[in-house]
């Protein structure tokens, strides 16, 4: 397989050779598809505990367990107001 690569990629990876962490251009190019790998998979199980999270907040209020929207940001509002007027007394 012949790979172009840009001069700053080229660049980048004589770097990484000549800094001794790696022996060739090809064990830089395997580190970075694992480490992009790996991200991928990071990113699959994280984008799978969202999908988890949001079904079990949507039967929460198709179970009538949610909480007013207007209400909730009333008392943010309200407890953002007392916060800061507490820190001017200080």
């Amino acid at each position: 397989m012949n790979v172009s690569l840009t001069p700053e990629l080229e660049s980048l990876i004589h770097q990484k050779v000549s800094a001794g962490r790696y022996t060739s251009a090809s064990e830089v190019v395997r580190e970075a598809l694992r480490l992009m790998e790996e991200h991928d998979q990071v990113q699959e199980l994280y984008k799978a505990s969202m999908r988890e999270k949001i079904a079990a907040g949507m039967a929460s209020l198709r179970s009538g367990q949610g909480r007013d929207g207007e209400a909730f940001m009333a008392r943010l509002d309200a407890d953002l107001v007392a916060t800061e007027a507490q820190q001017g007394r200080e």
